[in-house]
């Protein structure tokens, strides 16, 4: 690689590490692990934007990590049903507990059974429930499959004044795409809402990945989106590549999108 290619490297690397939300959804989390996430979140080169939990480790974590790096926990995941009490209890339980972000999973399979108008009004219960939180909507955009449904699912989560639309649970077959995010990207700009932002998250393991998405953000939002308010990955393996580029070494993932 060129001295060129490598600063690109490196600058990837930092603005992936500050727009991160190091996760942990394993559905054996214990809260040995939760610490040592905590703890991981804080690294040599910067900390990352949120740690990413299930909502019985928001307490632990809040206790553990600086004011600057957000709590985040998941709502009515990661099967995404109808089922809008369980969301509710879900961010009632993040936000007692001290939580700053809600990742929620839109019914998609309700989406594709044609009940729009219930799916609208899932998010917009969920958007009240949840202020002042931060909402992002994960519309499992590789269920959905065509980019039309990817577009009426960013759309009806805009619609509800989410803050992120992100594409994935990580917990199915197909996650990130960059045909995806462009599509997302598109509704986003479309809709004129200047803070709503973006999330990449599902198989995003490397730092080329990363780059390639904070190209597409750039690119539909302009450079002023590219921070942790407008951008996020979702993920728990992409540190370990931050952490070797940052730190002079080679990249240790394989990009799989990019």
């Amino acid at each position: 690689m060129t001295t060129d290619g490598h600063a690109a490297l490196r600058a990837a690397a930092r603005t992936a590490l500050a727009c991160l939300d190091l996760t942990s959804l394993n559905d054996a989390d214990t809260a040995a692990e939760i610490e040592a996430l905590c703890r991981r979140a804080q690294t040599p080169h910067g900390p990352v934007a949120a740690v990413c939990v299930w909502p019985r480790f928001v307490a632990q974590a809040r206790a553990a990590l600086p004011a600057s790096i957000k709590v985040a926990a998941v709502a009515n995941f990661p099967d995404g049903r109808l089922d809008l009490p369980r969301a509710l209890a879900d961010v009632q339980a993040i936000a007692q507990a001290g939580g700053d972000e809600v990742d929620v999973v839109l019914p998609y399979r309700a989406l594709l059974a044609g009940k729009t108008t219930d799916v609208a009004e899932f998010l917009s219960e969920v958007r009240f429930a949840s202020r002042p939180l931060t909402l992002k909507v994960i519309i499992e955009s590789g269920e959905l499959g065509s980019s039309d449904r990817i577009a009426q699912a960013t759309r009806l989560a805009l619609a509800a004044d989410a803050d992120f639309v992100k594409t994935s649970t990580g917990k199915t077959a197909v996650g990130a795409t960059p045909a995806a995010a462009a599509t997302m990207l598109k509704e986003i700009a479309a809709s004129g809402l200047s803070a709503a932002g973006f999330k990449a998250s599902g198989g995003v393991r490397s730092v080329a990945d990363a780059a390639g998405y904070i190209a597409q953000v750039e690119a539909a939002l302009g450079a002023a989106a590219v921070n942790p308010q407008r951008l996020r990955f979702g993920a728990s393996g992409l540190l370990t590549d931050i952490e070797s580029v940052l730190s002079g070494a080679e990249s240790v993932a394989t990009t799989s999108a990019y």
